[in-house]
């Protein structure tokens, strides 16, 4: 299981991308799409079209890592936004990844 603190910054990439590429390829989605730092030490979150797969690229200070998670059944509730990029805090960052839904905007309900 990933667990972040709360004083790492996750950047969660709206638009879906192709997923089938590694370090390299998410390296550069951060910083040609982004426009971020990938040694930043933030936690870069990016989900393919179906959203079925996340990856999660991260610099730990001696190196990158690359997460990656498959849903058998579902999709991630994706954030929607005009931005590139949403920061999250870690407890939504939680949340996505256990299929939650994050940033759910609130509706009327009958009492």
């Amino acid at each position: 299981m990933l667990t972040v603190d709360s004083a790492t910054r996750v950047l969660l990439a709206t638009v879906p991308v192709d997923l089938r590429g590694s370090f390299n390829r998410l390296y550069g989605l951060v910083t040609e799409h982004l426009q971020a730092d990938p040694l930043s030490g933030h936690l870069f979150v990016f989900t393919n079209r179906r959203r079925n797969r996340i990856k999660v690229l991260y610099w730990d200070g001696s190196g990158l890592w690359v997460c990656a998670k498959r849903l058998e059944q579902g999709r991630f509730t994706w954030p929607a936004s005009e931005q590139k990029q949403i920061s999250l805090r870690s407890e939504e960052f939680s949340a996505l990844i256990h299929g939650l839904e994050v940033r759910a905007k609130p509706g009327w309900y009958r009492r």
